[in-house]
């Protein structure tokens, strides 16, 4: 996979958990659960904003790109 999905970290940089993220943005907790494990396939920039503004980060701060070897 060539683009990993830090939320996991910043979730505890910021001292929150995944449900009060899920609650606070309006999405599932299943589809946080499904964004934070790598296995979503797209993400909506509005819900991308939403985690951003509510983690007061940056998307590189959740998303990071690895090359294939």
């Amino acid at each position: 996979m060539a683009i990993i999905v830090n939320l996991d970290v910043m979730l505890a940089t910021r001292k929150m958990r995944s449900l009060e993220l899920a609650t606070k943005i309006g999405i599932t907790p299943a589809n946080l659960s499904i964004l934070k494990s790598g296995k979503a396939k797209a993400i909506r920039f509005s819900t991308l904003e939403a985690i951003c503004k509510e983690l007061e980060c940056q998307p590189a701060d959740i998303l990071e790109y690895v090359p294939n070897k």
